[in-house]
């Protein structure tokens, strides 16, 4: 989450989620600007909300009553995942002024006529059918994360049912941006300075299934090293190992620009909570994915999404995820704990005692930490290319952050990395790799 400052007048956008929420929040600056909303006195307050856990929902409440606390005078807007899946719920907020649903947050047209909104619960709420979406705005923007790393969405919604997701229905159907349209935008932020950028998606690995010819997410990084040989970086966001396809797989073994870094979307170790999630693999699936692909390439890096709690799951189910951990050599582990959410076919199954939940999602925290500080403790002394993102910072190929002596945000630096805090790398001498 990027927190709100005191919005007297201008933009405050207060993004809650993925990297895809954070992406979309800079097309909505440029949109909300566009629509006038940085002249509207006392400014605007546009809340990204995330729906994934009922924690992130009850944050965005938080955030949005503390915002009217502080800013008395400004406009409230509230979108994102949780807004477009209960949107009469924050309407019924006495903070609030609007309700966008997440395909109306792209438009400027949906911040249009702000000082006469509000007059009604109905008039609050602009939120449509996300169901009814068939199509992907390939969205241009110009300036995220200072001048060093862009997002470029690429994909959009789901057409699976997981049991415990509520995304699909904030998100729409699997839609993808056709791969002209990715291509000129990648070669639009390589020419305005970008060194590397990242592919985003709701499901990134369905992308091009709706497209003509249904081509897969491999063809899509193929075409994009091919036609952007000024791109230094290409990185993907999550994907579903699952659905990884050969070409993807070819481009992990021979394009040294795609970065060897890839997070799974795992969600648990163990058969029987994975058939119960109704995902469409098995932990031997992931196992053998993580072992081919380092076969491929063995200086990949991979993270996971691991769900701690999931109704029905014993302690010995519970120790098969914590065992998937060291199997399939995770190194950056995002650990949820079960949250419920109402209407999906996991908030009526056999619900876990909250306090194991918790308990379990901290043992495979302490795990995952171990694991993250073996793999520092095994980067010590080596020699890494490191992204320069803002002053004294960057990250490694393999998505380490790195403290450097020198470097300017943009520049691609080669380091020796002398030690780490349990954090970051720590870097010994360097040498400006790029401009």
């Amino acid at each position: 989450m990027s927190g709100a400052g005191e919005a007297k007048s201008g933009i405050d956008i207060v993004t809650f989620g993925c990297r895809l929420n954070a992406y979309e929040s800079e097309v909505m600056r440029r949109e909300a600007h566009a629509a006038g909303l940085d002249g509207l006195e006392g400014g605007a307050i546009i809340v990204n909300t995330c729906a994934v856990t009922g924690e992130a929902v009850r944050q965005a409440r938080q955030a949005i009553r503390k915002a009217r606390r502080d800013n008395p005078e400004a406009r409230i807007i509230v979108t994102g995942c949780a807004a477009q899946t209960d949107p009469s719920g924050f309407a019924a907020m006495d903070e609030v002024d609007l309700v966008l649903g997440n395909e109306e947050k792209l438009k400027s047209q949906s911040y249009r006529a702000l000082p006469d909104f509000g007059v009604n619960l109905y008039e609050k709420v602009r939120v449509n059918d996300i169901m009814e979406v068939r199509e992907t705005a390939s969205h241009m923007v110009d300036a995220i994360e200072g001048r060093a790393r862009a997002f470029v969405q690429v994909q959009n919604g789901c057409d699976h049912r997981c049991t415990f997701c509520i995304i699909p229905y904030g998100r729409g159907s699997s839609r993808s941006v056709p791969m002209g349209g990715v291509v000129e935008q990648v070669k639009r932020l390589v020419g305005n300075g970008y060194r590397e950028v990242v592919l985003t998606g709701v499901d990134l690995t369905s992308y091009g299934g709706d497209l003509p010819a249904s081509p897969r997410l491999g063809r899509l990084v193929k075409t994009i090293l091919r036609q952007v040989p000024d791109l230094a970086r290409l990185r993907l966001s999550s994907i579903d190992s699952i659905e990884a396809d050969e070409a993807l797989m070819e481009a992990l073994a021979t394009e040294m620009r795609l970065m060897p870094h890839l997070h799974l979307s795992l969600q648990a170790g163990d058969d029987m909570v994975l058939k119960r999630m109704k995902r469409r693999h098995l932990r031997d699936d992931s196992i053998r994915f993580c072992a081919e692909v380092r076969r491929l390439r063995p200086d990949i890096v991979f993270g996971a999404d691991i769900i701690a709690g999931f109704p029905t799951e014993t302690e010995g189910m519970f120790q098969n995820s914590l065992r998937i951990v060291e199997e399939c050599g995770l190194t950056h582990l995002h650990v949820f704990p079960f949250s419920p959410r109402e209407g999906t076919p996991a908030a009526r199954m056999p619900q876990v005692d909250r306090g194991i939940v918790k308990a379990r999602a901290a043992r495979l925290r302490a795990v995952g930490e171990r694991a993250y500080r073996r793999h520092l403790d095994g980067l010590v002394g080596t020699r890494q290319r490191v992204l320069v993102e803002q002053d004294g910072i960057g990250r490694t190929e393999g998505f380490v952050m790195a403290s450097l002596g020198e470097g300017r945000p943009g520049e691609i630096v080669d380091v020796t990395v002398s030690g780490h805090d349990g954090d970051r790398l720590i870097a010994g001498d360097s040498a400006v790799r790029a401009a």
